[in-house]
């Protein structure tokens, strides 16, 4: 039996998610933001002993003691790779401080944007099949950058332990502090608030559909970075495409957990030749997929993954925005021309030599990404995401009494009479 499922016949319902037991999840999700918004710390405290098998009745919050423990137990030459991603990805999103603008839109009328950080932000970091602290650093990075003075990371403590390694990523990026609670109940807590948790103004990270559900169902009480989880990948490869690297690039998505998607798209002229590139890499992943730890995961995300083929570099681009890719691998002879035409991705790979493990872990750019297809309508997280932009104007009374009759006639034409007297009481004035 195949790995990945080839369909010979192209149409949308191939680009589709997976959903299953969704409602099933949303239920489950919507009772335990009820029971952390009513109950605090309790309700946490609870779920976190049911979930995580810890008890956290003496603390919810990772002592300095803890990090210093977890920090000595680090092996050097894994801190020296953290440091290095860190100062990539620091380097990065540096440059991404805006500057707040200041135009004469007409004399005397002056408009600016005041660049102002948002003060309290909350940081999930998954914590369930692997220990991500490379999370830590995108999301703390730009935070940091950005001026935010409160930050809160959330991550679950599994048995009472946190990963050595995010507690040190945490410490290195100097969060502020760090929740042992994780899933659905985290993001209550950080965006109702509890007795011990001060509720956040934004809340930023990846999770699986628990995570993101639970995002989705808090937007009203507070902001999200985006739908962020389960991930993704689409690897687009033609016929001169290393199959190796397709099966590996494949595979390292899928290994997040059985949730991913990781989709094949490939470029050919017809279904033989596709067949023919598909072919190659399902023998890829068969032999590299023995080598993985994780193959339960891999098998169960590719089970319900696929690979297609497009014929021209149109019909290429169209299934790669309609689909709008976390991850989107350009493996393929004209992947420029391809770029040219994407307008849908979270982040995207060029060429032989750039895996997508690069930008996870230490290129310089942001992991966290839209997933889902809301790359139609996000960004992925960036210094921008932890800032607010507001605009202030000044102007001098010439400038008012030049622009005045123009906004008095816009008021009274929407028969807004106060919106008018506020500039003619000023213009009366002797």
């Amino acid at each position: 039996m195949a790995l990945l499922e080839f369909v010979s016949e192209y149409n949308p319902e191939i680009l589709k998610r997976n959903e299953e037991n969704n409602d099933q999840i949303d239920s489950a999700v919507a009772l335990i933001l009820r029971n952390i918004k009513e109950r605090g710390d309790e309700a946490l405290i609870e779920y976190e002993e049911n979930f995580d098998r810890v008890d956290l009745k003496d603390g919810l919050y990772v002592t300095e003691e803890e990090i210093k423990r977890a920090t000595d137990l680090v092996p050097q030459s894994l801190k020296d790779a953290i440091d290095r991603a860190y100062r990539n990805i620091y380097a990065f999103h540096s440059a991404q401080l805006p500057k707040g603008e200041l135009i004469e839109t007409e004399k005397g009328v002056l408009c600016s944007r005041k660049i102002v950080p948002i003060e309290r932000v909350g940081l999930y970091v998954p914590g369930g099949t692997a220990p991500l602290f490379s999370t830590v650093l995108m999301l703390s990075i730009p935070a940091k950058i950005a001026g935010c003075k409160d930050i809160l990371l959330s991550t679950p403590a599994k048995n009472g332990i946190i990963a050595p390694p995010v507690l040190y990523a945490a410490s290195l990026c100097g969060v502020d502090r760090i929740l042992k609670a994780g899933g659905a109940q985290a993001i209550g807590a950080m965006a109702y608030g509890t007795e011990s948790v001060v509720k956040r103004d934004k809340i930023f990270g990846p999770g699986n559909r628990y995570v993101s559900l639970a995002k989705k169902r808090v937007q009203s009480f507070c902001q999200i970075d985006m739908l962020a989880g389960p991930s993704e990948v689409m690897v687009v490869v033609d016929r001169a495409s290393k199959a190796s690297f397709a099966a590996a690039d494949l595979i390292s998505q899928a290994e997040h957990g059985p949730d991913s998607q990781a989709m094949l798209l490939i470029k050919a002229k017809d279904e033989k030749e596709a067949y023919s590139v598909y072919e190659n890499v399902e023998k890829e992943l068969e032999r590299l997929i023995g080598k993985m730890p994780r193959d339960e995961y891999i098998k169960k995300s590719l089970s319900s993954s696929k690979a297609f083929f497009r014929k021209t570099d149109e019909e290429l681009s169209q299934a790669i925005n309609e689909y709008a890719p976390e991850h989107l691998i350009l493996s393929l002879k004209d992947a420029d021309s391809i770029l040219e035409m994407v307008k849908s991705a979270g982040s995207v790979f060029m060429g032989d030599y750039s895996p997508e493990s690069a930008g996870d872990y230490a290129s310089g750019t942001n992991h966290t990404l839209p997933t889902s297809g809301f790359a139609k309508s996000t960004s992925g997280v960036s210094v921008d995401s932890f800032i607010k932009k507001i605009t202030v104007q000044r102007l001098t009374r010439e400038g008012l009494a030049s622009l005045g009759p123009t906004i008095v006639n816009l008021a009274l034409a929407e028969g807004l009479e106060g919106h008018a007297e506020s500039v003619r009481e000023r213009l009366s004035e002797h």
